[in-house]
């Protein structure tokens, strides 16, 4: 598997007071993929968490969410989960269908505010 430092951009960029993330798969911490759109979610949103606290944010400070979901039959398991992570109030999102570069479920990228 490649190493993301060796991909051709940043994984956050801080503009002004937004917060800017690539798109995050849900990788487990060995780099493996787990199987399952609800535990792809879930480790996707944790890993968005963990880099927004780096930069000093948490996902209330998220206005933006970009998903991407390989499969349209995911959808309400994807919402089920995603909802566990956002409170009011929600970030604006455009959720599509679509392929994915990775062999992964969903793509989440963020943009977030300080």
């Amino acid at each position: 598997m490649s190493s993301v430092s060796a991909l051709p951009f940043s994984k956050v960029r801080r503009i002004g007071n937004n917060v800017y993330l690539s798109g995050e798969i849900g990788f487990n911490p060995d780099g493996s993929i787990p199987e399952g759109i609800a535990a792809q979610t879930r480790n996707c949103l944790n890993r968005i968490s963990a880099t927004l606290e780096l930069e000093g944010l948490s996902l209330a400070n998220v206005a933006s969410c970009t998903c991407y979901l390989t499969q349209k039959e995911d959808f309400a398991e994807f919402n089920r989960v995603y909802a566990e992570f956002f409170r009011d109030p929600l970030p604006v999102r455009t959720t599509v269908q679509t392929g994915l570069m990775i062999d992964a479920l969903v793509e989440i990228t963020v943009i977030a505010q300080d």
